[in-house]
């Protein structure tokens, strides 16, 4: 009885580990993962990285941070591409 105990209570102390926040990720942003078919403009694409770099490492790790403002920054230089006066 004592054993059974003890592991109910390491595997809720295993699952109390795991983020509170990993459903809050956007997975769509992220690495195009349940985009149900999504379309954005590249403005809203844009606000949407933004809001989820704000969440921070509260939900995201450094690594995907990282990957998010890679995206935000590839978004600008195509925005600045397109608003560029024609040739």
């Amino acid at each position: 009885m004592k054993s059974s105990a003890l592991f109910v209570i390491a595997a809720l102390v295993v699952s109390s580990s795991v983020p509170v926040f990993a459903s809050d990720k956007d997975e769509c942003l992220l690495a195009s993962k349940n985009c149900k078919a999504e379309v954005d403009s590249l403005q809203q694409k844009m606000k949407k990285l933004n809001g989820e770099i704000k969440k921070g490492t509260k939900v995201y790790s450094a690594d995907e941070l990282r990957k998010l403002n890679d995206k935000l920054k590839e978004a600008n230089a195509m925005l600045d591409e397109m608003m560029k006066p024609g040739k």
